[in-house]
């Protein structure tokens, strides 16, 4: 089983005395140099704490990597205008070479809808609208117009993995016209994902991964992240995290990807030892 890990930008110090791009690259060649398969960056607007575009972040980050994934878990689709996003998508999935992974999902957070003047009832339904337009772009079609013309090399746009719900309808959507699933965390158990991935797979879905796993190894580190309490956690010693993850891979997951505590980067080593 693959091992990445998740960044939040509002976890950047400014008070560092790196600027903010200098700890960005600091923790990507890391991440990098540790043989993790991914770095993903997360997206939100409106939450009460400065926050990075994603897109923008992993377009710093394409240069001063090689090997890694590059992932967004996920972009808000219904946040903005698919035509618009999916250019901006192409363009970073052939800066990055191809290692873009472009997690989508509906949005859970009515602030950043607010923060953006955008509907909130509204956003699944739109999160399947502005799939198919993306798509739609990306194998060259016209939307709105005249259709935009697609780089060599991006044509179909990068692997794309619904972040949603354990649901018939969000499972088959991830199945039929996604590249993968990605279950959260945060939100859902062992035994709800267990039962998440037999839905999965049973309706032919391929990648599935486990993500917002927040993991402390630590003896007397934190027991809970802050916000809301994650169901499916790694605080706890490197053996009981070990057995975890096990169970995960033997459910049939391909990835988990998880937060290191923010106030200690070096823990990432312990979490690569884990497999």
């Amino acid at each position: 089983m693959r091992l990445g890990i998740a960044m939040v930008s509002r976890h950047l110090k400014v008070a560092d005395s790196r600027p903010i791009v200098e700890q960005l690259v600091d923790l990507a060649q890391k991440v990098e140099g540790l043989g993790f398969s991914g770095l993903w960056v997360t997206d939100s607007v409106g939450r009460g704490s400065a926050t990075l575009d994603p897109l923008t972040v992993l377009t710093a980050l394409c240069p001063v990597t090689r090997t890694i994934e590059l992932g967004v878990g996920v972009v808000q689709l219904p946040l903005r205008p698919p035509v618009e996003l999916a250019h901006r998508v192409q363009s970073l999935n052939l800066l990055s070479g191809g290692r873009l992974r472009l997690g989508i999902g509906a949005g859970s957070t009515r602030a950043d809808f607010d923060a953006l003047n955008v509907d909130y009832a509204t956003r699944f339904e739109k999160l399947s609208e502005h799939l198919e337009v993306m798509q739609r772009i990306w194998r060259g079609e016209g939307v709105c117009g005249p259709p935009i013309s697609i780089w060599p090399g991006t044509e179909g746009g990068p692997p794309v993995y619904l972040g949603a719900w354990r649901s018939e309808r969000w499972i088959n959507l991830a199945a039929h016209h996604c590249q993968g699933w990605m279950t959260s965390g945060n939100h859902a158990g062992l035994d709800d994902i267990e039962l998440g991935i037999r839905m999965f797979r049973k309706a032919g879905g391929r990648r599935a991964m486990v993500t917002s796993i927040h993991t402390d190894l630590r003896p007397d580190g934190e027991r809970g992240p802050i916000g809301t309490p994650a169901l499916f956690n790694l605080h706890c010693s490197p053996a009981e995290a070990r057995d975890r993850l096990q169970r995960l891979e033997a459910a049939g997951f391909d990835d988990a990807v998880m937060y290191p505590p923010a106030d200690d980067p070096g823990q990432l080593e312990a979490i690569r030892e884990l497999v």
